[in-house]
């Protein structure tokens, strides 16, 4: 109803993706290969930044579409728009910068609306209506008054209740235990380090949440890496199955686990690509590069966009139905403070929005707890963050964590990254 009443066509996108899932294999291979020449096509004749980019790019040859890197979208929004669209008539939103790696995005109505019905359509496997089943939300939410109501607001249009990642004390994980009490949730969904969080609170309380929630019928992590002691917890301590998804803010739903616990690849509307360091497809069964296409983002091109993850396709996979068999994504520490408060470390995804600027000054960034009092927040900039920005940025982390910690700054030229290339955002040396 939300999205609908925001002018989203959510009713033509459930059409649109019921038909796509009604097709047999020949016609689905049909429709992808027709569908990424058209966005390529879309793209090269309406998109001033895309035809720059993709200079030799032939929409008949998919080896001639080079992969886009987040570094490459790191320019105003303005620059990157297709004609016609302008930022009245797209839906914007800002990636978390979780890989160090942050830029604003658009994406043209009818995208967006197609990802909330993929999401739609896979949480109905497990029975949850999004118009009515009530979600027990373990994410952050800005402090700032504007946004903190925004957020509370979009929650009560969404049959949710969020619980803070902010404060994961004992004192508050009792607070979220009493309300499970008097709440009839239907589902969790949320950080999986918060959550784990709260399995060990449960666990240490010697409680199952489905004997005091009986209405609940499924946990959905995301955003992080989900180990397979912590599903055991999880399934241990709150009775229910534990659903691992997979997604982007600027992509949409990537995988989302089935009833057989098959990591199943959206092929709905993207086009999901493992690659070498050669940029070639791997055969199913072997790790590569999680490349990826919108197929349906006028307004913005992500057309093989390297997501900076490493991935596996199982065997078993078609083209039809991808499987996903591992992805080695990003992980996050818990973050502890003096006072004996303790925080999920995507917490510094709220703190991140302090310094993502449209201008695109920071490139890229690291946080390091060097010891229970002191971080360092390493970054690459065209020019060093001003004085006032550096305290805009300490009281924004006293907000969120606490005050009197110690915030250094360094700003390098270059970060250290991964074998697979890829930055941890949050490292605890504790």
């Amino acid at each position: 109803m939300s999205l609908w009443f925001n002018g989203f066509p959510i009713k033509k996108a459930k059409l649109a993706i019921s038909n796509i899932q009604k097709m047999n294999s020949a016609v689905f291979e049909n429709y992808q290969s027709q569908k990424k020449i058209e966005i390529v096509d879309f793209h090269l004749k309406h998109n001033p930044f895309y035809k720059s980019f993709a200079k030799k790019a032939n929409p008949n040859d998919w080896n001639s579409i080079p992969i886009m890197t987040k570094r490459d979208l790191q320019q105003p929004l303005q620059n990157r728009l297709s004609e016609g669209y302008s930022n009245n008539n797209v839906y914007i939103n800002k990636t978390s910068g979780s890989s160090g790696d942050p830029f604003i995005f658009a994406k043209d109505n009818y995208c967006h609306a197609l990802t909330w019905v993929g999401f739609i359509n896979r949480y109905s496997w497990f029975n949850l209506d999004f118009n009515s089943s009530i979600q027990a939300r373990f994410y952050g939410i800005p402090l700032d008054k504007k946004g903190y109501y925004k957020e509370r607001f979009k929650d009560f249009l969404s049959k949710r209740y969020r619980f803070s990642v902010f404060d994961l004390s004992d004192e508050q994980l009792k607070k979220n235990l009493t309300k499970f009490k008097t709440t009839k949730f239907e589902y969790i969904n949320g950080y999986t380090s918060s959550i784990v969080q709260f399995a060990k609170y449960l666990k240490q309380e010697k409680v199952v949440l489905k004997t005091i929630c009986p209405s609940l019928k499924v946990c959905i992590v995301t955003s992080e890496m989900l180990f397979e002691e912590d599903r055991f917890l999880l399934e241990e301590q709150f009775g229910v199955p534990v659903v691992n998804e997979y997604g982007a803010a600027e992509l949409g739903l990537i995988a989302f686990q089935n009833i057989k616990k098959q990591w199943v690849v959206n092929t709905d509307d993207l086009y999901v690509e493992i690659v070498d360091e050669n940029n070639s497809l791997v055969p199913y069964g072997k790790k590569g590069r999680v490349v990826i296409t919108s197929l349906y983002n006028k307004a913005h091109p992500f057309i093989r966009y390297d997501l900076g993850d490493i991935g596996k396709l199982s065997k078993v996979s078609t083209l039809q139905v991808p499987v996903l068999e591992s992805l080695e994504g990003r992980t996050d520490d818990i973050v502890k403070l003096p006072s004996g408060k303790k925080a999920a470390g995507l917490t510094f995804y709220y703190v991140t929005k302090t310094i993502i600027e449209d201008d695109s000054n920071v490139k890229e960034f690291i946080i390091e707890q060097l010891k229970i009092d002191a971080f360092k927040i390493s970054y690459v900039s065209v020019y060093e963050l001003s004085e006032e920005k550096l305290t805009t940025i300490k009281k924004a982390i006293a907000k969120y964590l606490e005050p009197n910690l110690e915030i250094l700054f360094e700003r390098k030229t270059v970060l250290e990254r991964s074998n697979s290339g890829k930055l941890k955002q949050f490292t605890s040396y504790l």
